[in-house]
């Protein structure tokens, strides 16, 4: 009878790949969540194709998706893309400075006295926004680099002028399609006209609305209303264990009772029924829980890694996701502290401001750059003499900033590249032009010496603790930077209101709150641990799930 249940959840599951893979439709829309077989749905799609194309947002999805698809089809993100594509139309070689944006709106502050978000005026199609004109000026004087948001409003253009250009795909696959924003649909749409395509994507699992994206594109389509598309779903998650999936059935639904999800696409969210997931529900039946002192939490994390070691007798990954880096940071640093080899911090690097190092690096490739010496102008300058440098340049189009530059200063800089070019191509550098190199771009080599061997010290003293410990594979990431990861054992920690909260008043509840914690849950393969800093309050979140799911742990 056992047997006859697990072939029947494949064949129903087979059901919904089915029904995508015999559509006839040439627009196609699936939304899924999380372990529910996209990515197996979209090889079914690219078998026997030669001349495909998959996109995505999240640079771990393309990583992950390059091999899942190898052989099958492109993997690229839209800023990939953008780029390949801009290249070929305009057959030259384009360049990317993601911070250009930033580069320019500091530009625009200085020189127009107006504080101008051009990532928002591209983000959402505002084309005829006169700002546009100023940031491509400032575009062309910076070596004509493009940033994120400019590169694919530059290739949207094209195409929508040049309809005939634009690429014709045996398929396009697109991928986590709720974090698209209004431009980036419009690219998508584009390649629509001209190939077959397949969107996917889940609404409940929005991370980025600091980029103007929206699940109303995804939900759109997927509306009956909308007889372009034809719209599936994938209901089956293999991924995880059954109370895994019935706490997420409750979040959604107490979510929609609080008024939240509004508009979000009905789908089913089911457990796989499959003989190793039936023994891994049996071993781990509910969701763990503990109030810790913030200090603690690692220490907690690592009581419970001796236990889940007892139970597995192998391998297993683990996966600790907290609010804020700087939380992240303490997490891995404390696990490393404790002997632990092998330990990753997964950070996304998110600081929009240009870096010195940034600078430099332009300048090792064009030693005339305008992008590059405008960095290092501005970090290094005064304010006043950088403004007088700014106005200086913005008056004269063809100008070079180095040649509005002091000598001493550009000699300095040179001496530096100089020193770079050497470490770079492996020569021998003398001390005192490291010392210089060092001391210009914020690096202490005594301090990172110190810490390094400190860290020898800290990890041979653990030597005579579990050695099957030391080894376990440990990843430390933020909410956001968690989109595409998974592991067995998820930790989530800082799980307050504080955090998990966003607005001062703890009881309005945003959507961006509700699919934070959503992503966060549906990491886990086996196990999850929620783990609150606050030892007098529960979380809310907490009361969302049926308590009959959690255990507390004391």
């Amino acid at each position: 009878m056992t047997d006859a249940r697990y072939a029947k959840a494949k064949q129903e599951r087979q059901r919904y790949i089915d029904a995508v893979l015999a559509t006839s439709s040439k627009k196609n829309i699936v939304v899924a969540g999380p372990g529910t077989g996209k990515t197996y749905l979209f090889k079914q799609i690219l078998m026997n194709k030669k001349n495909a194309l998959t996109l995505t947002f999240v640079n771990a999805l393309v990583e992950d998706l390059s091999l899942e698809l190898c052989g099958l089809s492109d993997v690229q993100t839209l800023h990939g893309y953008a780029r390949s594509a801009l290249g070929k139309a305009t057959s030259s070689k384009v360049k990317i400075y993601p911070k250009l944006s930033q580069v320019i709106k500091e530009d625009a502050k200085l020189l127009l006295d107006q504080d101008i978000d051009f990532d928002h005026i591209f983000h959402n199609r505002d084309d005829e926004n006169k700002h546009i004109e100023f940031y491509k000026k400032r575009k062309d004087y910076y070596d004509k680099y493009y940033g994120y948001s400019d590169i694919i409003f530059a290739i949207v253009k094209y195409f929508e002028e040049r309809g005939a250009e634009i690429p014709i795909f045996e398929q396009v696959v697109v991928d986590e399609f709720q974090d698209f924003n209004k431009l980036e649909v419009s690219l998508i749409d584009l390649l629509a006209k001209k190939s077959p395509i397949v969107l996917a994507g889940d609404d409940d699992q929005a991370l980025y609305a600091f980029k103007s994206a929206t699940p109303e594109h995804i939900r759109q389509r997927f509306d009956l209303s909308n007889t372009e598309y034809s719209s599936f779903t994938l209901p089956y998650c293999s991924r995880c264990t059954n109370v895994i999936i019935e706490a997420i059935n409750d979040v959604i639904a107490s979510a929609v009772a609080n008024g939240n999800l509004k508009g979000r696409v009905a789908k089913e969210y089911k457990y796989f029924e499959d003989l190793k997931k039936d023994k891994e529900c049996g071993l781990h039946p509910k969701i763990a829980y503990t109030q810790r002192f913030a200090k603690q939490i690692p220490w907690f994390i690592q009581k419970c890694l001796r236990g889940i070691a007892e139970i597995e007798k192998g391998v297993f990954s683990v996966l600790v996701i907290s609010p804020t880096k700087l939380q992240t940071r303490f997490v891995a640093t404390s696990f490393k502290s404790k002997g632990f080899e092998n330990v990753q911090f997964v950070e996304k690097n998110d600081d929009k401001n240009p870096l010195l190092m940034e600078g430099l690096k332009i300048l090792l490739g064009d030693k005339k750059s305008n992008l590059g010496w405008r960095i290092l102008s501005k970090l290094l300058l005064n304010e006043e003499d950088f403004k007088t440098l700014l106005i200086s340049t913005d008056n004269v189009s063809n100008s070079k900033i180095c040649d509005y530059l002091e000598g001493a200063f550009k000699s300095e800089i040179e001496s530096v590249l100089k020193t770079l070019k050497a470490v770079r191509n492996g020569k021998t550098v003398k001390d005192e032009d490291l010392n210089k190199l060092f001391k210009l771009i914020g690096v202490n080599p005594l301090e990172i010496a110190q810490n390094q061997l400190r860290e020898d010290l800290i990890n041979d003293g653990q030597k005579n603790g579990n050695p099957g410990l030391r080894k376990i594979p440990i990843k430390a990431t933020t909410i956001q930077s968690s989109k595409g990861l998974s592991a067995d054992y998820v930790f989530i920690t800082h799980f307050d209101d504080q955090y998990f909260i966003k607005h001062k008043n703890k009881s309005t509840i945003s959507d961006q709150d509700i699919c934070n914690f959503l992503v966060a849950l549906t990491r886990a393969k086996k196990k999850v641990f929620l783990i609150s800093s606050n030892t007098k309050k529960e979380p809310t979140f907490l009361k969302w799930i049926d308590q009959g799911r959690i255990e507390k742990k004391t």
